[in-house]
């Protein structure tokens, strides 16, 4: 079975694969980061298969029978007054321990004040964004794989402009029981507009991910390894503020070479005490750094720290994660056991 489906995957999802990163495509806030345990851990977190329900969001095939009952919610403080959240519910079926996945994603980009092409003041408008997904995950056969899928209805309304959309996430799990350790593939936002904002057509922010995790036998510590993006290689561009000038005033642009854009699509994370009631985070992002970080001068982009703290029935996590040297994002979230 598995045979059959890997390359049918493999031939779907290549039809898609056209360079789409920011600014290239429309509904960006279906890739922000969902939860304060997946912003600590870099960004990009795909293997955390346990109580995350949030997890379910970004990768389908974690939807699990420990997510049954639990209902989580994010929110982000974000850059330039915007702000964003998610909420996650999961239930299992008992007769055949089948878990069903419910989510939502909004952005609020706030409050503008208006004005016509000769800059004569007109009314202030909004801008939002909001995504119903509805997700589950399989076990193909008796094996160690498990494949998931989301479904996505996406609404968005900017101004006096509105735009409908729906999209799937589809995801491919590998999971180790004996080494703990994961291994998934993730394709996510494959889809179309129904409705456009003005008559043109636009391209939604399709991402292939993959990730890799384990426990480690005698360290209670859990790596996480996500390469990011490689819908589109390469992902580096030369920075215009990292040009030199030699004596002579010849210009001599960045080189982004192989290596380079390899560490660009990769993510580092560490969990301490993954499966106790305390928890301390941390994560690197390498394309954020690199693309932020300011020329001569340290400001730690790409650096983010957290931790959870689990009471009763409760769990309460936080995070704080360096974007530039004038902005960061603190993440906040909160997971309710319901049984």
């Amino acid at each position: 079975m598995l045979k059959k489906i890997v390359p049918f995957c493999c031939l779907f999802f290549s039809a898609y694969c056209f360079a789409q990163l920011g600014g290239q495509s429309t509904y960006q806030f279906l890739n922000l980061v969902s939860s304060p345990r997946q912003a600590a851990l870099g960004g990009k977190v795909l293997t955390n298969v346990d109580w995350d329900v949030t997890q379910g969001l970004y990768n389908p095939a974690t939807i699990n029978v420990a997510m049954d009952n639990q209902f989580a919610l994010n929110y982000t403080s974000y850059l330039a007054g915007i702000s964003y959240g998610t909420a996650a519910y999961a239930y299992t079926l008992d007769r055949r321990n089948q878990t069903f996945h419910t989510g939502v994603t909004y952005i609020n980009y706030g409050d503008f004040a208006g004005y016509d092409e000769n800059g004569v003041a007109t009314s202030n408008f909004s801008g939002g964004e909001v995504a119903l997904s509805f997700g589950y995950a399989a076990q193909i056969g008796y094996s160690d794989f498990y494949a998931g899928a989301n479904l996505k209805l996406i609404n968005s309304s900017l101004e006096q402009y509105n735009s409908f959309g729906v999209a799937t996430d589809l995801a491919l799990l590998y999971s180790n029981e004996a080494l703990d350790f994961q291994g998934t593939l993730v394709v996510r936002n494959l889809g179309t507009q129904i409705t456009t904002y003005a008559g043109r057509q636009e391209s939604l922010p399709l991402e292939i991910d993959i990730g890799l995790s384990q426990t480690l036998e005698n360290v209670p510590l859990r790596w996480h390894i996500t390469l990011e993006n490689l819908q589109q290689w390469p992902i580096g561009n030369p920075n215009p503020a990292r040009t030199t000038t030699d004596l002579e005033g010849n210009q001599t642009q960045e080189k982004v070479g192989f290596l380079a854009n390899v560490v660009r699509h990769t993510i580092l994370g560490a969990e301490l005490f993954p499966e106790k009631g305390f928890n301390i985070r941390l994560g690197y992002n390498f394309r954020r750094a690199e693309e932020l970080r300011i020329v001569d001068q340290r400001n730690f982009s790409g650096l983010s720290v957290g931790f959870s703290v689990k009471l009763n029935k409760m769990r309460f996590s936080y995070t704080h994660a360096k974007y530039t040297a004038a902005a960061n994002a603190n993440f906040f979230g909160v997971q309710v056991d319901l049984r």
